[in-house]
């Protein structure tokens, strides 16, 4: 089992990087936004986690321990794979995950593209008794319908769900309840510098 690899990146890969070590390349698929920070050269240390399959051998690396068990737990969902499970990781981090199961808001993994309502749901079902709240985890605010629907607006316009969920944020607590305003106030908050 490879547990962990430190090395120095190669190259970057549509869905992760190759990583040498001592003369040997391990291709690793790895969450997007890790992949768009490391550049060719740069040293790396990865935990990781060896998937062995009958078509192929998936090694998959995380820049934290707590990323290699939120894969590990997402994994144990029936019908996660992991490619989806990595898929999910590139687009919430593992406090929005935890955030999202605690607070039983499916509507947040329904927004990683691959995930249905259904996938969303079951997902927060296994999780809920298996994923150990970190502590002084707060609870996410309820989501208005109105906010879920400008948060949809947003992840449609390509806006990843995390800084969609920042952009919901800026929104000031007094801003009316219509989907126009909101969503008009949220995306000025892209253009503060």
């Amino acid at each position: 089992m490879i547990s962990i690899l430190r090395g120095s990146v190669i190259s970057q890969e549509t869905d992760g990087i190759i990583v040498d070590v001592n003369g040997i390349g391990f291709h690793v698929l790895v969450p997007l936004p890790l992949r768009d920070q490391l550049e060719s050269g740069e040293n790396v240390y990865l935990y990781t986690r060896l998937i062995v399959r009958e078509e192929a051998w998936i090694l998959c690396g995380f820049e934290t321990k707590e990323g290699r068990e939120v894969f590990d737990l997402l994994l144990s969902v029936n019908g996660i794979g992991p490619r989806l499970a990595m898929s999910i990781l590139s687009t919430l981090t593992p406090d929005t995950i935890r955030r999202a199961v605690y607070n039983e808001q499916a509507v947040v993994f329904s927004r990683v593209p691959g995930i249905g309502s259904k996938t969303a749901q079951k997902i927060v079902l296994h999780l809920q008794d298996r994923m150990p709240a970190a502590e002084g985890l707060a609870p996410l605010s309820k989501i208005s319908e109105v906010d879920t629907e400008v948060l949809a607006a947003l992840t449609a316009l390509g806006y990843s769900l995390v800084e969609a969920q920042s952009a919901l944020q800026y929104i000031p607590r007094e801003t009316p309840q219509d989907v126009e305003t909101r969503l008009r106030i949220a995306l000025q908050y892209f253009s503060t510098p």
